[in-house]
């Protein structure tokens, strides 16, 4: 392999097994601004709009913007923007570069460039992933207006910081200079996700209004309230992280080093509500469904997929498993995943034509691709935010139709001896999560089973305000004093299953 790197200038050298954009990028303008570029993105959306502008719609290139690291600007600008998209099933594996990401831009070193591509005529879309806990929301679901980055945009509104921020800034600019709003696209696992950063925008609009009391922010809460689009979406596809392993392997097959190259599986699936007043690409030709309301997609895929996702790293991570394929494969965890299904179904809408038989098939089948290497300790990231929805709220709605969550309430006993693990039987920083400083601290009071989920429930903010909350507490409990006296086997026999 030559020291070349991939890039605009190579493409048309790259042997005949790689896919290459199928269009002039030079003639591509950039018309969507993504916040939060990490592999998801480039395996996703990335993906989609790549096949829009094959098409001839060449107004939907994506300016990239990390809030965060610069990791991935440093990574691909080097390559303009063109990076390997790796499909692989347990047999098999295609490439294809996408050609999508125009150009990229770091957040922290230059607020005023983010601003201003966010502000430009052309960008009619914002689309968003950059995680739950990005959000930040408070344990009753508002806007955390404590957190040092909230005080900090509301002060300094020019060289924000968090998406709040940027969003809320270049809304005002626009409004100001007579642009119309663009469309707000959340794509990140948030229940309602659309109607939810609406919300906390809002929140965060009014107080700057308040905050600044000038004539330009008075009404500007109102304006992001009544005249901006926020669809809700649905997205899906399983991407590992990208290994040095893999980008030796990608570079050697391409014949020209790429920095980063992402991994992903043959499945894929977006569902978004169709409001986009500012206009969108053609997604559907491409096998986007756009819906009227994606609320039962979401439900499905929140409980049915990211919940037992959940369940599988937080059991697999406590029975030594590194990857999903490896601790789906234990016919124990195989059988728990089962009965969480088991429990969960019931509680999706059942009027809205959702084929929950096919859809836990085909996740069975992904659960089982050994060629995704899918790291539990990458998925068991931020439990303290995920489980709301993925777990809680399925238990919840069991519970207080009268069913018991037995097998939904022992992930939630995992994630706690997950948590619990590290720094003992786990490595200290395996995996973490918002709150890691207080579950620490509980972890040197040496509390009782009973007294930790309380704990935990307290500070997670779990079911809180809800009837059926002690229950939930003394469930989760029962299942970790079993995690706790006899690990993983011992909590699943109480459920009635047991090793092969």
């Amino acid at each position: 392999m030559t020291n070349r790197r991939l890039s605009n200038s190579t493409l048309q050298a790259l042997p005949a097994l790689a896919a290459i954009p199928g269009y002039d990028r030079d003639e591509i303008v950039p018309g969507i601004v993504h916040l939060g570029v990490g592999a998801f993105h480039r395996a996703h959306q990335a993906a989609y709009v790549d096949d829009c502008l094959a098409t001839g719609e060449t107004d939907w290139g994506i300016v990239g913007v990390s809030l965060r690291s610069a990791d991935t600007r440093d990574a691909l600008a080097p390559q303009d923007g063109v990076y390997t998209l790796a499909v692989r099933s347990s047999d098999s594996e295609s490439l294809r570069v996408v050609g999508s990401i125009l150009s990229m831009l770091v957040a922290p070193e230059d607020p005023g460039a983010v601003l201003a591509a966010l502000t430009d005529p052309r960008t009619s879309i914002v689309t968003l992933t950059i995680t739950e806990k990005a959000y930040l929301r408070a344990a009753g679901g508002g806007l955390d207006t404590a957190h040092p980055d909230i005080v900090y945009d509301l002060a300094n509104p020019q060289m924000p910081r968090t998406a709040h921020g940027f969003l809320t800034e270049s809304l005002s600019r626009r409004r100001a200079a007579g642009i119309r709003p663009f469309t707000v696209l959340c794509c990140d696992n948030l229940p309602a996700n659309g109607a939810t950063l609406h919300r906390l925008l809002v929140e965060f609009a009014a107080l700057r209004g308040t905050r600044l009391a000038t004539s330009g922010d008075a009404d500007l809460a109102r304006h992001i309230a009544d005249e901006v689009a926020f669809p809700s979406s649905m997205v899906d596809r399983i991407v590992p992280a990208t290994t040095d392993a893999d980008r030796t392997r990608i570079s050697g097959q391409l014949g020209v080093e790429d920095a980063w190259p992402v991994m992903t599986e043959l499945f894929c699936q977006w569902v978004v509500e169709d409001d986009f007043p500012a206009g969108r690409p053609a997604w559907e030709k491409f096998g986007v469904t756009m819906v009227g309301d994606v609320g039962p997609f979401e439900d499905m895929k929140l409980r049915l997929l990211n919940g037992s996702h959940s369940a599988i790293a937080y059991l697999g991570l406590l029975s030594g498993y590194e990857t999903v394929d490896r601790a789906f494969a234990d016919p124990a965890i195989r059988q728990f995943v089962d009965g969480l299904w088991a429990e969960a179904i019931p509680t999706l809408p059942q009027d809205a034509g959702l084929d929950t038989t096919d859809y836990t098939a085909q996740l069975a089948k992904r659960y089982s691709n050994t060629a995704l290497a899918h790291r539990t300790a990458q998925i068991a990231n931020d439990g303290s935010q995920k489980l709301p929805q993925r777990i809680v709220a399925s238990a919840t709605e069991r519970l207080s139709a009268g069913a018991p969550p037995a097998h939904l309430m022992l992930v939630v006993a995992a994630w706690i001896a997950a948590c619990e693990a590290r720094g003992k039987s786990l490595p200290e920083n395996h995996f973490t999560d918002p709150l890691d400083l207080a579950l620490a601290a509980l972890g040197t009071r040496q509390l009782s089973a009973g007294e930790a989920v309380a704990a935990v429930f307290d500070l997670a903010g779990f079911a809180k305000g809800g009837a059926e909350r002690l229950t939930l507490i003394d469930l989760a409990a029962a299942h970790l004093e079993r995690l706790r006296q006899g690990g993983v086997a011992f909590a699943l026999a109480a459920l009635g299953i047991r090793s092969e």
